[in-house]
């Protein structure tokens, strides 16, 4: 199997599985158990949050509140902003978010809360000037994502947070899950104050992220129960997926392999461009180093991910295409790109596994797939 779709998940590193595999064999013992069992749960634990603080450039490991992973961190980030300042009704954030910002946004603006959607450009850019013009008085939280999921553009979050902390009194929250691993955060150096990961985005085991919470900010805990997460997280701590999200971010913290991942996506992205007619890259500027979005006009991305999927190859369809409604892309939808291109959007997202000559297979077969296709519909 060719696998390139790391940005919906990526493979747990042998790394990560070696530092959980204790946890799920001999050392069994609850965290918040007074004996030794516990006792080496929560040296695994501390070590892991000190691990993903430094990957994260936190000031403090205890700015670093494990959950489930980005959709519990952006759900609470958003939610616990609202409920932090009760009488602030209003949210800005973008048109081009993940669900779990999004779809929670959408339900609650349908319970009276406020919400300013930003445009995107055709490049899938943001204005941070209509994100300055956007604020109000009453506004809680912005939300922003740092790259996009399907484009991978990069969104200049360290600059919109400082225009937000400027001109109003607002949280700032992003959503860093595919952004997390792949280009270098330092949170010292920003006013975020909300910061959502993933670990299955980054060769940590699935059912894991965290919630950075800025020192000083009293956001209210997302689960009541036990005393766990100094409070802010009830519940029995995960051990084994902490330990693996320790082990992923300690792995990931040295960047030196993007480089090289940006080279193959890089040579994927040309080779596709010069071999087969009438393909557009989707996203400009600024973009994830392991992503490339590309259009097949007037050709169906399902069906090339499902002709590439035959062959050995796995990718994502840059649209929510089905069978019911042939809807596109929203994400591209908002980047105003025609749908002659949006049903042919297909989302390659390569990672540390991958290989020259996955690339060349791709290239090697994809032409022939494209050609095919245009002919049935011919």
């Amino acid at each position: 199997m060719i696998y390139f779709d790391n940005n919906a998940s990526t493979a747990v590193a042998p790394e990560v599985f070696d530092a959980m595999k204790p946890f799920l064999t001999t050392e069994f013992g609850n965290p918040s158990s007074g004996h030794s069992g516990g006792s080496e749960a929560r040296i695994a634990i501390k070590q892991a949050r000190e691990n993903v603080a430094e990957m994260l450039g936190a000031v403090n490991p205890s700015e670093i509140v494990f959950t489930s992973g980005g959709t519990e961190s952006d759900n609470w980030a958003i939610t616990g902003a609202l409920e932090l300042q009760p009488d602030k009704k209003h949210i800005i954030t973008t048109s081009v978010e993940h669900e779990a910002v999004r779809k929670m946004c959408e339900k609650l603006e349908k319970q009276g809360v406020s919400v300013t959607w930003l445009d995107v450009n055709n490049s899938g850019e943001i204005d941070l000037d209509e994100l300055k013009n956007a604020l109000r008085p009453d506004t809680a939280v912005v939300s922003m994502m740092m790259s996009n999921n399907e484009t991978g553009v990069i969104f200049p979050v360290a600059e919109a947070a400082a225009i937000v902390k400027a001109n109003s009194d607002a949280l700032f929250h992003s959503d860093a899950v595919n952004a997390a691993g792949k280009i270098p955060i330092n949170l010292k150096n920003t006013p975020i104050d909300l910061l959502s990961i993933s670990g299955h985005k980054f060769y940590a085991p699935k059912g894991i992220g965290a919630l950075y919470i800025r020192d000083g900010l009293g956001l209210p805990p997302s689960l009541i129960g036990g005393g766990q997460e100094s409070g802010r997280r009830a519940g029995t701590e995960a051990t084994h997926q902490i330990a693996g999200l320790g082990a992923a971010a300690a792995l990931v913290k040295d960047m030196s392999s993007i480089e090289r991942i940006r080279a193959l996506r890089d040579r994927l992205e040309s080779g596709i461009l010069s071999t087969i007619p009438n393909a557009v890259v989707n996203g400009g500027g600024n973009r994830l180093p392991n992503t490339t979005n590309i259009s097949f006009e007037n050709t169906n991305g399902e069906m090339i991910l499902h002709a590439l999927d035959a062959v050995g190859v796995c990718v994502s369809t840059g649209s929510a295409c089905n069978d019911a409604g042939h809807k596109a892309s929203g994400t591209l939808q908002a980047m105003n790109i025609p749908y002659s291109r949006t049903m042919g959007a297909v989302r390659f997202s390569l990672g540390r596994y991958n290989t020259d000559a996955e690339v060349e297979f791709v290239l090697e077969k994809l032409p022939t797939i494209v050609e095919s296709l245009h002919a049935m519909a011919a």
